[in-house]
Parts: C-alpha cells; sequence; structure tokens
C-alpha cells in the first residue's frame, strides 16, 4: 500500500513540476516580447494558460483520489493539502501571464527604461516560481525561505517602474494609454510574485506543519 501511495506522490511531483514550468514559459514569453523581441510566440500563452488549467483539475482529481483512497496523515497529508494550495496559486499565474501578454501588444514603442525594469520583474518572477517548485519537491525549507526574500527585489523594482511612469506622464511624454498599460503590466508581475511567496509558505506548511496564516491568528 505505501508503495503505491509513494508512486502516487512521485506522480503529483512530476504534475507539479510541470504546471510550474508551463508558468515559467508563459512568464518568460511575455518578458522576451517586452525586451523588444517580436519573434517571441506572445499567442502560445494563451494555450499554456489553457494547459495549466487542465492541469488544475487533473491534479486536484489526483489529490482527492489520494485523500479518499490513502486517507494520509501526518506529512503526507500535509504534502497533499499544499499541492491543492499551490496548484490554486499557478493557476492565478498563468492567469496574470495571460493578462501581460493581452496587453504587451499595445506597449511596443513606449518607455525603454520602464520596460527594462519590467523585464527585471520578470525574470524575478520566473525564477521564484521555479524554486518555489523545486523547494515542494526537494522538501527544501531554506529554498522556500529564499523564495520569500526574494519578493523584496520584485515590489522594489515595481515601486522603480511606478516612479518612472508616473514621471513620464507628469511630464506628457509618451503614449498615455501605452504608459498605463506598462503599469498594469508591472502590477501583474508584482501578484505574480506575489503568488510564488504563497507558494513557498505552502511548501514550508508541507515540511513543517505551520503556515503564515497561523502566525497571524496568533498575533491577534
Amino acid at each position: 500500500m505505501r508503495t503505491r501511495f509513494d508512486e502516487q506522490l512521485r506522480q503529483l511531483n512530476v504534475e507539479l513540476i510541470r504546471m510550474g514550468s508551463l508558468c515559467e514559459e508563459a512568464i518568460s514569453i511575455a518578458a522576451k516580447f517586452l525586451e523588444g523581441d517580436k519573434k517571441a510566440p506572445v499567442d502560445k500563452v494563451f494555450a499554456l494558460e489553457h494547459e495549466m488549467d487542465q492541469l488544475e483539475h487533473d491534479i486536484e482529481t489526483r489529490c482527492m483520489r489520494m485523500l479518499l483512497q490513502q486517507q494520509p496523515v501526518a506529512r503526507d497529508l500535509r504534502i497533499i493539502s499544499a499541492a491543492l494550495k499551490m496548484i490554486s496559486d499557478m493557476e492565478r499565474i498563468g492567469d496574470q501571464a495571460a493578462d501581460v501578454a493581452e496587453l504587451t501588444r499595445y506597449v511596443a514603442d513606449t518607455v525603454a527604461q520602464g520596460r527594462l525594469h519590467i523585464t527585471k520583474m520578470a525574470k524575478a518572477a520566473v525564477m521564484m516560481v521555479s524554486e518555489s517548485v523545486e523547494a515542494f519537491v526537494q522538501g527544501d525549507l531554506d529554498l522556500a525561505h529564499k523564495v520569500v526574500a526574494e519578493d523584496d527585489t520584485v515590489d522594489n523594482l515595481f515601486i522603480q517602474v511606478r516612479g518612472e511612469l508616473l514621471q513620464k506622464l507628469k511630464e506628457e511624454t509618451g503614449d498615455p494609454e501605452a504608459i498605463l498599460d506598462l503599469m498594469m503590466i508591472a502590477k501583474y508581475f508584482e501578484r505574480i510574485g506575489d503568488h510564488a511567496v504563497n507558494l513557498a509558505e505552502w511548501v514550508e506548511y508541507s515540511i513543517t506543519g505551520q503556515h503564515k496564516s497561523d502566525e497571524h491568528h496568533q498575533d491577534l
């Protein structure tokens, strides 16, 4: 029985890695287009989003089957519970990557400096998602903590982008609508960073049984 459960856990890890890689690919494609790579297949992001939606359903079904058939306890139960939470965040990352892809076509010639920092945000977000999934698969608490700390980089870049774009609006240099679209793109990448932090916090829960929300309740 345990051998079968271990195989199901292994397959769960494989599917989570796949979903994480789809998130990374979607974000990276949008970032390349923003960098000026006109050959970046932006339309592929929407197909990737659809595949992520399907994977979320498949993983959710697998987890529910494991809960019903195996009745796991202790850490095994935490791993499955964390996986269910993580796929929800990854699905939201896919949605936001698609939102970015939709907006990229409107900002191609707007504010090069702003784009530079936004693409830095995208690369940082990709790294955070990748490391969160790796931390889950490896049971690496230190790597999960590293992801949480890296969110400061994304937040600081967002503040920098917002300041630059607001200055452009004040100076009335550039297309105002495109500048606002670029601001939204930056906000989406900031949110992706937040979702990556959520992933890392659920990894921590799967290992320790403690979650940030528990700390919040203890402080009340």
